[in-house]
């Protein structure tokens, strides 16, 4: 597993944000609705699932685990790429991981050098930017391009997003714009 050095910086005014990102010269690499299946581990791990997730383009399995909350480089990943959604689905299903949440958010990815911008969209909350980058140091240079209030950045996940910063119980069966049902 690799760990990933990235922060989110929540409540953005996206519309400066993409124009800060194009004068810097950062290219548009697409526009997405993100459908993914969220599944816990077999006995349940704290901080620790597995998550499905296609954009219609890439379709990726991988394991996510938070080991420090508030360190930008706090989370460690496993990814591979799969052919099809719906195909890995049902192999999890027949290996007996039945996903506790299926979840869909809008995501616009733009990139400058090594740095990856995310302006993402979830059900219920307010945009926000997730900067991701090879080391923490880079992704702290990158933040020095913009201004923000400084209580706006976190390291957390999106669940704990929900949860700590909204008081937002993100124990979703379905979490989509269209409908929310636990």
């Amino acid at each position: 597993m690799k760990f990933e050095s990235e922060v989110r910086i929540l409540e953005i005014h996206e519309e400066e944000w993409v124009k800060k990102l194009q004068e810097m010269g950062a290219v548009l690499e697409g526009e997405w609705l993100q459908k993914r299946k969220v599944y816990d581990f077999h006995p349940k791990i704290d901080n620790k699932w597995i998550r499905l997730r296609t954009n219609g383009q890439i379709t990726t399995l991988a394991i996510k685990e938070v080991v420090d909350f508030d360190s930008i480089d706090g989370t460690r990943e496993l990814e591979i790429e799969v052919s099809n959604f719906d195909d890995c689905a049902q192999i999890l299903d027949e290996l007996g991981y039945h996903y506790k949440s299926y979840q869909e958010n809008k995501r616009i990815r733009y990139r400058i050098n090594e740095i990856e911008i995310d302006l993402d969209t979830w059900p219920l909350l307010p945009t926000y930017a997730e900067i991701e980058g090879p080391s923490k140091e880079s992704v702290e240079q990158f933040l020095k391009n913009f201004t923000f209030d400084k209580g706006k950045i976190t390291t957390l996940d999106v669940d704990s997003i929900y949860r700590t910063i909204y008081q937002i119980d993100p124990d979703f069966k379905v979490l989509t714009f269209e409908e929310q049902i636990r």
